[in-house]
């Protein structure tokens, strides 16, 4: 067994803090932190992100889905159709091709782990059309950040 303490806050010692994507600049203050994965000779991974007040993942779909629960903070969510507002212990599924984004609320981080298999394809980003579609509920046009 390899037991990992954590140190301050929500970080844990001999984890790195990483870029949230070094692909991508559609993404506003997020962090990452790989958990468990390959290292530990796992099928997947379970990552800690950390949005700053603020900020906002990228929004994005997949063929994978996600698991994620909320530790730190409150934000919103958009899960394609829903929005919803998530504080700590939440829960959040994300089916496949399913689009999805998280931000932060002005005032406080909000953190979460997200457990996803380590064999997974590469994001999505939308097009001028997707940006079109979603844009049609006023809702979603007033949440999705780019």
């Amino acid at each position: 067994m390899t037991a990992v303490r954590r140190g301050a806050g929500f970080l844990w010692e001999g984890v790195d803090v990483l870029e949230y994507k070094a692909f991508d600049e559609a993404y506003r203050d997020v962090t990452r932190q790989v958990l468990f994965g390959a290292a530990q000779g796992l099928p997947w991974e379970l990552r800690y992100f950390e949005v700053a007040a603020g900020g906002h993942t990228t929004l994005e779909r997949h063929a994978h889905p996600h698991a994620v629960v909320v530790v730190r903070g409150r934000g919103r969510v958009l899960v394609h159709p829903e929005i919803r507002t998530v504080t700590p212990h939440d829960l959040v599924h994300v089916p496949p091709m399913t689009w999805h984004q998280f931000q932060a609320t002005r005032d406080e981080p909000l953190g979460f782990l997200c457990l996803v298999g380590i064999e997974r394809d590469r994001p999505i980003r939308p097009t001028e059309e997707d940006l079109g579609a979603l844009r049609a509920d006023p809702k979603v046009a007033e949440f999705v950040r780019l």
